[in-house]
């Protein structure tokens, strides 16, 4: 994995990864890493107590003991492909790429069985430019070889690929539009949560529209500036408006296992060999519509 670092505030190498929201990793794994030289500094090795600077570019090779990526004969929802790109609808319920205790079933290994992906992002997130979490649905796009893998991710870095969602929240928003600009770190009482925090965070904005209000609920569509993990979770659960049957952020009883009502509808991005412009749009599942369909 590569992490280009910003907003570094002289911290040492082995806690600026352990911040980082994209990494599910122990301190002491990451440190691990590093005396092992599975952690490169701009090409070098370094130590933990190396002190980051903006524009550093980390690589990370995550090291799991008896954990191979194999390809799997999973269905997929392909919404579109051609020789760079694969644009999917993934389902709610399913991992993105292998982690801990994540070693199959999920859409890389389905991806492996399908197609050549990018190595861009290593041997266990081949081809994934962005992700959306485990129970959201919806769209993402997957790079099939290296140039439009670091096409896609610097568009991704410039705001330049445009994300919808819809999304179910408990109650009523009297606002017909918002922006909740917050920044977003991990919890720091439960490293797999994130929330709303000044210390070790990033800026995160979210844009919101009211699609339809029901009686104890509000449909909305957001929009993303930034991709922070759970972002759009986080922020509607921190103005008092969770989204519903979200595991672990709605903080209370959920309708059943479906997971978060959180589907990404829309996806709008430069193709990075025409560079024509393309955007795809795909409905929520069946199961997304029969919980909605309760608040009508």
């Amino acid at each position: 994995m590569k992490i280009i670092v910003s907003d570094s505030n002289n911290e040492r190498l082995d806690k600026y990864i352990f911040d980082n929201e994209d990494m599910d990793l122990t301190r002491s794994k990451i440190q691990s890493l590093i005396k092992t030289g599975n952690v490169l500094v701009n090409g070098k090795e370094s130590k933990n107590s190396y002190i980051v600077s903006d524009g550093d570019e980390i690589d990370i090779t995550i090291v799991e003991e008896n954990m191979h990526v194999e390809a799997e004969d999973i269905p997929i929802d392909i919404v579109y492909e051609d020789d760079d790109v694969i644009v999917i609808n993934k389902k709610s319920g399913i991992v993105v790429h292998p982690g801990n205790g994540n070693h199959s079933g999920t859409l890389v290994n389905a991806l492996m069985n399908h197609s050549k992906l990018s190595t861009i992002n290593g041997e266990y997130r081949p081809g994934i430019v962005h992700r959306i979490d485990k129970d959201t649905s919806g769209l993402l796009i997957v790079a099939k070889n290296d140039k439009a893998h670091l096409i896609l991710a610097e568009e991704l870095k410039k705001k330049e690929i445009k994300r919808k969602y819809i999304a179910l929240v408990k109650g009523v928003i009297p606002h017909d539009t918002g922006t909740i600009d917050a920044p977003i770190g991990r919890d720091k009482n439960d490293r797999k949560k994130m929330c709303v925090t000044p210390d070790n965070s990033k800026e995160a904005i979210t844009h919101f529209k009211v699609l339809e209000r029901f009686k104890e609920a509000t449909l909305l569509e957001c929009i993303l500036d930034t991709g922070r993990t759970h972002q759009i979770r986080v922020h509607m659960k921190y103005i008092g408006h969770p989204i519903i049957n979200d595991p672990v952020y709605l903080g209370g009883k959920n309708i059943d296992n479906y997971g978060q009502m959180l589907h990404a509808y829309s996806i709008t991005f430069i193709h990075p060999t025409t560079k024509e412009e393309m955007t795809f749009k795909v409905d929520p599942e069946d199961e997304f519509n029969k919980i909605l369909d309760m608040y009508r």
